[in-house]
């Protein structure tokens, strides 16, 4: 049986697996935890839907905002997700991309 699961990936090659359920994006205290000044404690929230397999991001209206593909996304509204996009939380270089992966299950 062949699953399939989304990661972001880090410009590093950091891989963090999204699970299928709402997941808050900050520096302390957040299933995703980033270390950067320009990131607040609860940044964004990252959200799945089970009804179309997917995910979603949400900024949660901080001040240096959350970016899909270089653009600013609505302070509390959900953006779907789509397969490499680029996120990004606040004003860092740090750049996330979106990825799926093929698995094989026992």
């Amino acid at each position: 049986m062949s699953l399939t699961s989304w990661f972001l990936v880090s410009s590093g090659g950091t891989r963090h697996r999204l699970p299928r359920e709402m997941i808050f994006v900050g520096r302390d205290d957040c299933e995703l935890m980033l270390q950067s000044r320009s990131v607040d404690k609860q940044h964004a929230v990252i959200n799945y839907d089970t009804s179309t397999d997917e995910h979603l991001v949400k900024d949660l209206g901080r001040l240096n905002g959350t970016f899909v593909n270089d653009v600013r996304i609505p302070e509390q509204s959900y953006i779907t997700l789509k397969l490499e996009d680029k996120l990004r939380f606040g004003y860092d270089i740090l750049t996330i991309k979106l990825y799926i992966y093929m698995h094989s299950s026992c």
